[in-house]
């Protein structure tokens, strides 16, 4: 605005009452004349003013749309606003004549060691809708977030930050959302539970579909919380308006905006019910304005009476069909899928019973030991001899939580008997012989306790040699050194010897995925994966969600190419900011090789695979991480064992040869 009005500059009256206290603001000599700058008293954001000999304390939001008066200037006596120009005392905030709107105008006094201020005493805070869904949040097992803290979700983030000082959350801020939903995505895959991830309007709600559809397609407990614009412009293509109801539609189950007089407590649990339930992702979107509507008497919801466990046994007919192909079959061999990972103890029972191989798919790997004399390792694309002699040889498949993905390969022209409780995962890809509905769990121990006596082959003899085969040719793979790098054999058998049997394990997609399916021998580590998505990025940032769901009580390991590790690298200053003690196993060969591999496979050029990279122990460094360094196989065992034995982030870079897979 432009007007030849001189500002008042009358000072505003000091209080009297006993709701004031006086704050010192800064030294007087530090505002030269003429002059604004910011001030945090407490909560409040002040304008601090030097004009004509006084000093001002405003309000630090222009009462037009809130511009941060203290980023301002002061031109002809007037303060004006950098937003939209609207100009005001610097003294005491009164607008130029014909104007009403004013900033709150504070009472000031310079005393001998600086400029004060007097304040109204702060209140407790009003509870609010966001207060209403982080408690209701909590109360459903919803532990731990992942996100970004921006202007349009500002009022969540302050109740989760009370929650937090509660101990009932713990908040990790991230780089890029994207590894939030990652992160995310991976600690419903360890845990079963879901992890919430959250971003602001626009942008930072995009950013979180990768991650969010991987949980989705691996089936893994995600909660999704999206800040919005304000509702009155919603629609109206306001800065970062964009329709999020569609955008989330395909890859949440229930996809909901919070708005002023919803039930919020009931729409939080009925986002974290399905989520947890159907093992998938939900979503809610917080309109600014109405994050911070009062709700000082609403109930947050609870999962009291909402839920019962779910053990479904399959009907009579089908227990009777299934023990039926088992007793006749003699050499029946064990599929487990990663719908099997909470309920392996029946399932090994009935292999021991039958004497039958397990096999796994790769989401599967680890869940049942390597060691153990009737695990097979993984079998497909990612897998052993060990597993494809075996389905070969078999004359009955009995698969438990798996969903024949191609990358698999499990032999559709072979009898198969297949468990799920989800019917549409029955004979998704292909018809079966006998489709099982039920529990894994429920239907594994029933088959064992109902199981008749068979003559099936004992199978152990025959794993024993076909390991014995595998190892041997591990052993010839380990010496191979064409001087260009590391083979993958020798990377692998170095890191099964140094980390801990109970290790979570995040394996990034690409070559490096592919050799850790074959040459790493797990025992009892957990392996995490993007699965079905098949994401390339997803290592490193499941690692601080792995680390949010076990830290201090397993050991985390994230496995990665280049390739991968590049897409969220800068995720390792958030290990450093939150003390993560994760370990990176960084497999570095200048390209994306899966991709040259294809294309060579395709016949093309291996076209726009090199990377550029810099010195990555360096840069682990750089971040504050321990950074180490192999090119050379004799010195994998240092590196390797000096990162897992460090207590915080590490990184171990090791030169391979991309070749040698």
């Amino acid at each position: 605005m432009v007007t030849d009005a001189v500002p008042s500059t009358e000072p505003v009256l000091h209080p009297e009452d006993e709701g004031w206290s006086w704050h010192r603001l800064i030294e007087a000599e530090d505002l030269p004349e003429g002059r604004v700058t910011t001030v945090t008293v407490g909560r409040r954001s002040l304008a601090v003013t030097h004009y004509d000999g006084c000093f001002g304390a405003l309000d630090n939001h222009c009462p037009h749309q809130g511009g941060p008066l203290g980023e301002g200037s002061i031109e002809s006596g007037w303060l004006r606003c950098p937003w939209h120009g609207y100009d005001y005392s610097p003294c005491n905030g009164t607008p130029p004549p014909g104007f009403e709107d004013a900033p709150v105008a504070y009472p000031t006094e310079v005393r001998d060691d600086g400029v004060y201020v007097a304040l109204p005493v702060e209140t407790e805070q009003e509870r609010t809708v966001s207060e209403v869904l982080v408690e209701t949040m909590t109360a459903w097992g919803v532990k731990d977030v992942f996100g970004m803290v921006g202007h349009s979700n500002l009022g969540f983030a302050e109740a989760m930050r009370r929650a937090e000082d509660r101990g009932d959350l713990r908040y990790i801020g991230i780089r890029h959302e994207g590894a939030a939903s990652f992160a995310a995505s991976a600690y419903g895959k360890l845990t079963g539970r879901p992890a919430a991830c959250f971003g602001i309007a626009g942008p930072g709600s995009t950013n979180l579909l990768t991650g969010l559809y991987d949980a989705k397609r691996d089936q893994a407990p995600v909660l999704a919380i999206s800040g919005q614009v304000a509702s009155k412009v919603k629609g109206k293509g306001a800065f970062q308006d964009l329709d999020l109801e569609t955008v989330f539609a395909d890859v949440a189950a229930i996809s909901e905006t919070v708005h002023a007089h919803s039930d919020h407590a009931e729409l939080m649990t009925l986002v974290c019910k399905r989520a947890i339930l159907d093992q998938t992702v939900t979503h809610l979107m917080l309109p600014d304005d109405v994050q911070i509507v009062p709700a000082p008497d609403v109930e947050p919801g609870s999962p009291e009476g909402r839920t019962a466990i779910d053990r479904t046994v399959p009907d009579e007919s089908s227990l009777r069909q299934a023990i039926r192909r088992i007793v006749e079959a003699g050499r029946p061999v064990i599929v487990v899928g990663a719908g099997a990972r909470f309920d392996m103890d029946p399932i090994v029972e009935l292999a021991e019973r039958l004497g039958a191989p397990v096999v796994t798919t790769f989401k599967a790997k680890g869940q049942i030991s390597d060691r153990h004399p009737l695990g097979c390792g993984v079998l497909g694309r990612s897998g052993t001899p060990v597993a494809s002699w075996f389905m070969n040889e078999c004359d009955l498949l009995v698969v438990f939580g798996a969903s024949f993905s191609n990358h698999t390969g499990i032999a559709s022209y072979k009898p198969i008997v297949q468990v799920d409780r989800d019917p549409w995962a029955i004979g998704r890809h292909h018809s079966v012989d006998l489709g099982v509905i039920g529990d894994v769990g429920a239907t594994a121990t029933e088959l064992v306790a109902r199981l008749e006596a068979g003559e099936w082959v004992d199978q152990r003899p025959e794993v024993a040699a076909r390991w014995a085969i595998w190892r041997r040719e591990k052993k010839r793979r380990r010496a191979d050194d064409r001087g260009r790098g590391v083979n993958s054999a020798s990377v692998f058998e170095v890191l099964g010897e140094v980390i801990d049997p109970d290790a979570v394990v995040c394996v990034d997609v690409g070559n490096n995925t592919y050799s850790f399916g074959r040459y790493f021998e797990a025992t009892r580590q957990t392996v995490l994966m993007s699965g079905y998505l098949g994401s390339i990025g997803f290592g490193l940032p499941a690692a601080l969600g792995a680390w949010a769901a076990v830290g201090g009580r397993r050991q985390v390991v994230a496995v990665c190419g280049d390739g991968g590790f590049g897409q969220y690298a800068m995720e390792m200053t958030t290990a450093v900011k939150y003390g993560m003690n994760i370990t990176c196993i960084l497999l570095v060969n200048d390209e994306l090789g899966k991709i040259s591999k294809e294309q060579r496979s395709a016949e093309y050029d291996v076209w726009q695979t090199s990377l550029h990279n810099p010195n990555f122990a360096d840069f682990a460094r750089s971040c504050g991480a321990l950074g180490a360094r192999a090119q050379r196989i004799g010195e994998l065992d240092a590196a390797i064992a000096e990162a897992v034995a460090h207590d915080g982030p590490a990184l171990v870079e090791i030169i391979t040869d991309p070749v040698l897979v």
